[in-house]
């Protein structure tokens, strides 16, 4: 095997790559969030939350691709913060948003649409459709054969 620069190798491995990619929107999703009190994710949890008045924690997890004890950790600080409520119905707990979590949906809005005008300003509209839409893609592949 020829030896290879190390750079010429980290560049060509998706591993490194989308790590890289995912430092630099988590920075820039950070700072876009900051000012609704809460992280893109658990932003993102509310946003599914407020859209459907009534979901399952099973439901919660498929969306974000977390598992149940990661959800049920991010469900426990927002019900700590007031902004959603759990509820059994038999074996299913259902989270529902509190008027206070409902008041923050334009806010949370408003980070995402920030989050996507900055890299959407920096790759331009079609780059990033493209990009997003490979990795996505992708990802769907690499779910089905793990």
């Amino acid at each position: 095997m020829v030896n290879k620069p190390t750079k010429q190798l980290l560049e060509r491995c998706l591993f490194f790559t989308v790590g890289k990619l995912n430092r630099i929107l988590i920075k820039i999703t950070d700072e876009e969030f900051r000012f609704t009190g809460l992280s893109p994710t658990y932003g993102f949890l509310l946003m599914a939350v407020n859209e459907k008045r009534e979901i399952s924690q099973k439901e919660l997890g498929e969306i974000l691709h977390l598992t149940p004890s990661t959800v049920t950790r991010f469900i426990e600080k927002l019900k700590g913060k007031g902004l959603v409520i759990s509820k059994q119905e038999g074996r299913t707990s259902l989270i529902a948003p509190t008027e206070k979590g409902l008041q923050l949906q334009k806010d949370l809005e408003s980070a995402w649409d920030n989050v996507h005008q900055r890299y959407t300003d920096i790759l331009g509209k079609q780059e990033a459709d493209q990009i997003i839409a490979l990795i996505h893609e992708a990802g769907e592949k690499l779910e089905e054969q793990t």
